[in-house]
Formats: structure tokens, C-alpha cells, sequence
């Protein structure tokens, strides 16, 4: 049964960073485009970061653009997401996704990707 496990989440003060970590169970994700999302209190949610399956691709959202990185390691089954100078303004739950096919005009669609984690709490405060 295919799964995805996040972690790394917790509190951490504004301009700190927090490193996230994707699990894959069940399945290879390396051929699958992996992605970032996560979704504030009374909020949509929102993609924020997403890998392709050779990561040959990135996409990321304008507003963590340049503060996050994605990134995988498909020999542990894994995708991490790298986050810098954090804001109150990223407090979240954040999830990873799986999708079997990655489609770039598309990477911040939820309806790709059929596969989702728990996810994990991210609060930025001082």
C-alpha cells in the first residue's frame, strides 16, 4: 500500500529554519513527481513546492521562492524540503503528495496528486 510519511515539523522562532522530510512506504517514488503543500487555519490548501521523479524539474510558489528548497534522495525514498528564513506567515500543516505523472503547468494542483501524507505542524513565532 502506497504511503507517505512526513516529518520534521515543530516551532521555531522567525528567520529560523526547519528542514521537512517525505517518506515513501510501499512503493518506489522515484518514478513519481513529489510535492509540497500545506494549508493555515481557514485557508486553502496551497502547493508551495514540487520535484519532478529525475529531479530535472523544481517549481516552487513566489512566496517561498528563493527561502525554500525541495530535494530527493531516491535511494532512501525521500523528499525533503529545506526551509529558511522563516515567517509567522508559514505557519501550517504541511503535506507531501505523490503523483505518477508530473505536470509542471500543473505542479500546484491538488487534483494531481492522489497520494497524500498526514501531515506535519509547522508554527513560526517568537
Amino acid at each position: 500500500q502506497l504511503q507517505l510519511a512526513e516529518s520534521g515539523g515543530g516551532l521555531v522562532q522567525p528567520g529560523g529554519s526547519l528542514r521537512l522530510s517525505c517518506a515513501a512506504s510501499g512503493f518506489s517514488a522515484v518514478n513519481y513527481g513529489i510535492g509540497w503543500f500545506r494549508q493555515a487555519p481557514g485557508k486553502e490548501r496551497e502547493g508551495v513546492a514540487a520535484i519532478s521523479s529525475n529531479s530535472a524539474y523544481t517549481d516552487y510558489s513566489d512566496s517561498v521562492k528563493g527561502r525554500f528548497t525541495i530535494s530527493r534522495d531516491n535511494a532512501k525514498n525521500t523528499v525533503d524540503l529545506q526551509m529558511n528564513s522563516l515567517k509567522p506567515e508559514d505557519t501550517a500543516v504541511y503535506y507531501c503528495a505523490a503523483a505518477a505523472r508530473y505536470r509542471r503547468s500543473y505542479w500546484a494542483s491538488r487534483t494531481d496528486y492522489p497520494y497524500w501524507g498526514q501531515g506535519t505542524q509547522v508554527t513560526v513565532s517568537s
